[in-house]
C-alpha cells in the first residue's frame, strides 16, 4: 500500500483532543485518531530534531553512537530500501535542520522539495524594517535567528504563505501529479508548531483575545521566571494557536488524499519528535541556552511522551497501551510495504500491534540526547515504564575529568555552542507515575532500590544496542 508519514516538529501530545486536551482545537487530527490505532505510550528515543530524524530513517537508537550531525553515508536508510522495493519516494519539508548545511536527509528519495525560510534558514537577504515583538533579552538568539526569520517572512501576506500551509499544499500538489503511481512513500516534515510562534491573529484570538502585552514568540530557553504571568499565559496561547493552524493544514492534506481516491489504499502515520516546556518544571524550551553555551535539562513527560497514530486501511481502530518508540517506525513502514527489513534495524515493527495481536513486547522506553560525549552538559537519560519515570544523570565527575572541556555542539538551531552544565548540578530522579504523572515528587532517595533495578536494565539495554565501552563507561554506575 501507499504510505504517508507526517512529522510535525515539537507537537506536544497533551495539546491534542484525542489525548485528552479540552481547550485546544485540533479537529482534523482528532478525526484521524478516530480511524487510527492510537498509541498511548509512545516515547521519543534520540533527542532532539536531527537525532530523532536519524532514528526514523535508520530504525536505530542513534543517541548511543551519533549526535546532531549530517546523515552518515554508511547508514542504511528507509527511502533507499523502499526505492529498491519499487516505491516512488518523495520528501517534502520545511524543517530546515535536516536539509541545510549538507545534512543529507534527502538521501534515497526519488525527489525532494525544501520549503525555504523557517527559523534561521539563510534565505532572504533583503533589507527589512522590523521590530521585535518583545524585549530582545526575552528572545533566544535575537540577532542570529530572529532577525533572519523576520526577513524570511517579510513577504508573507496570506495564511497560505505560512510554512505549514506551503508544505501541505506542496504535498497535495505532489499527490495530484503522482496519484497514479502503483505505490509511493510520501514523507512530509513540517517544523511547526516549533517556535517562532507567529500564526495569523485569528488563531491567537481563540486562546487569549484582547492581549496587549509583549509577545514572546521565540522564547529564551531556561528558567521561566523572566516571564510575567500574563506573558506566560500568552506564550501558551501562541503555541496553542500554532497547534490549531498545523491541524488545519494537515486536515487540508488529508482531505486531498480522500478527494483523490487514495484513502482506502494509503497508510497514514502522524507523530512528532518531542515536546516543549511551557512553564512546567519552571522551564521554557527544551534545554538551557546562553549566547555562548548550552546545557541540558531533565527530559520529563512534556518532552518525551509523544503522539503517534497510525491509520491503515482495513485495520480496526483502537487505543494501544504498548510502549513504542520512533525506531519502530522504519520496520513498520517496511513491513506494510512488504519490503525486507535490514539486520541493522534495532526497532520493532508495530504491525502485530496494529493487528491487535498479543505479542511479547518491551516493558520500558529510553529517551536521551546523545550520550557519546558523556554527561558534560548535564545530559540525562529518561527511562519510562508503566509505573516508573527514572532520570539518570550518569557519572558526572568522571566525565568532567576525562573529556575535553571545550566540547561543542550544534544542537537545537545549528549554531555552534560550548557544551556546559547550566542551572546547577544534575541529579538522579525517580517518580511513581500512578500517583505522580507530572513528575513533581522526586522519590529517588526513598526508592533507591527501584532506581538501581531500572539502572541495571538500562545498562543491559545500552549494551544490547552495541554501545561502545568508551561511551558506556560514563553511564555504568548509579551515583
Amino acid at each position: 500500500m501507499n504510505v504517508i508519514l507526517i512529522v510535525s516538529d515539537t507537537f506536544r501530545r497533551d495539546h491534542l483532543g484525542c489525548y485528552g486536551n479540552g481547550w485546544i482545537r485540533t479537529p482534523n487530527l482528532d478525526g484521524l485518531a478516530e480511524e487510527s490505532v492510537v498509541f498511548d505510550k509512545a516515547y521519543a528515543a534520540s533527542f532532539p530534531t536531527v537525532p530523532h530524524r536519524m532514528d526514523l530513517v535508520t530504525g536505530r537508537y542513534t543517541f548511543t553512537y551519533s549526535s546532531w550531525r549530517p546523515l552518515p553515508k554508511d547508514e542504511v536508510v528507509l527511502a533507499d530500501i523502499l526505492r529498491e522495493a519499487g516505491y516512488v519516494t518523495m520528501l517534502i519539508a520545511d524543517t530546515p535542520h535536516i536539509l541545510k548545511d549538507g545534512y543529507n536527509f534527502d538521501r534515497g528519495f526519488d525527489g525532494w522539495v525544501w520549503i525555504r525560510g523557517q527559523e534561521n534558514d539563510r534565505y532572504i537577504t533583503d533589507p527589512v524594517d522590523y521590530r521585535f515583538p518583545c524585549s530582545p533579552e526575552k528572545l533566544r538568539s535575537p540577532d542570529r535567528t530572529v532577525k533572519q526569520y523576520l526577513r524570511n517572512v517579510s513577504r508573507r501576506k496570506y495564511e497560505s504563505d505560512y510554512f505549514v500551509a506551503q508544505t501541505m499544499i506542496e504535498a497535495a500538489k505532489w499527490l495530484e501529479r503522482n496519484r497514479k503511481h502503483e505505490r509511493f512513500f510520501l514523507y512530509v516534515d513540517t517544523f511547526d508548531p516549533h517556535e517562532p510562534w507567529d500564526p495569523p491573529r485569528w488563531y491567537v484570538d481563540l486562546y487569549d483575545p484582547g492581549y496587549e502585552g509583549e509577545e514572546v514568540f521565540y522564547p529564551a530557553y531556561g528558567p521561566s521566571d523572566y516571564l510575567t504571568s500574563s506573558e506566560l499565559k500568552h506564550l501558551r496561547a501562541l503555541y496553542a494557536a500554532e497547534a490549531t493552524m498545523v491541524d488545519r493544514w494537515i486536515g487540508f492534506l488529508l482531505s486531498r488524499v480522500k478527494d483523490l481516491g487514495l484513502w482506502d489504499e494509503t497508510a497514514i502515520i502522524f507523530t512528532t519528535d518531542h515536546g516543549f516546556y511551557l512553564g512546567e518544571h519552571n522551564l521554557v524550551g527544551k534545554s538551557m541556552i546562553t549566547p555562548e553555551a548550552q546545557g541540558m535539562v531533565p527530559l520529563y513527560s512534556e518532552i518525551v511522551h509523544i503522539p503517534l497514530m497510525i491509520r491503515v486501511p482495513g485495520v480496526k481502530p483502537y487505543r494501544c497501551n504498548s510502549i513504542v518508540q520512533p525506531p519502530d517506525l522504519m520496520p513498520t513502514i517496511l513491513e506494510l510495504a512488504e519490503a525486507e527489513v535490514p539486520e541493522t534495524v534495532q526497532g520493532m515493527s508495530l504491525v502485530p500491534l496494529l493487528r491487535g495481536e498479543s505479542v511479547e513486547w518491551r516493558d520500558f522506553a529510553v529517551s536521551s540526547p546523545s550520550i557519546i560525549s558523556g554527561p558534560v552538559a548535564g545530559q540525562r537519560i529518561s527511562m519510562v515504564t508503566d509505573e516508573w519515570f527514572f532520570i539518570y544523570c550518569g557519572q558526572i565527575d568522571e566525565a568532567l575529568e576525562d573529556l575535553p572541556s571545550e566540547r561543542k555542539t550544534k544542537m537545537v538551531d545549528g549554531f555552534e555552542r560550548l557544551q556546559k552544565i547550566l542551572g546547577g548540578r544534575p541529579r538522579n530522579e525517580l517518580y511513581y507515575l500512578p500517583e505522580d504523572p507530572g513528575q513533581e515528587m522526586d522519590i529517588f532517595d526513598k526508592k533507591r532500590g527501584v532506581a538501581e533495578e531500572l539502572h541495571t536494565k538500562l545498562v543491559e539495554f545500552l549494551e544490547s544496542l552495541g554501545t561502545r565501552e568508551d561511551i558506556l563507561k560514563y553511564w555504568r554506575r548509579l551515583s
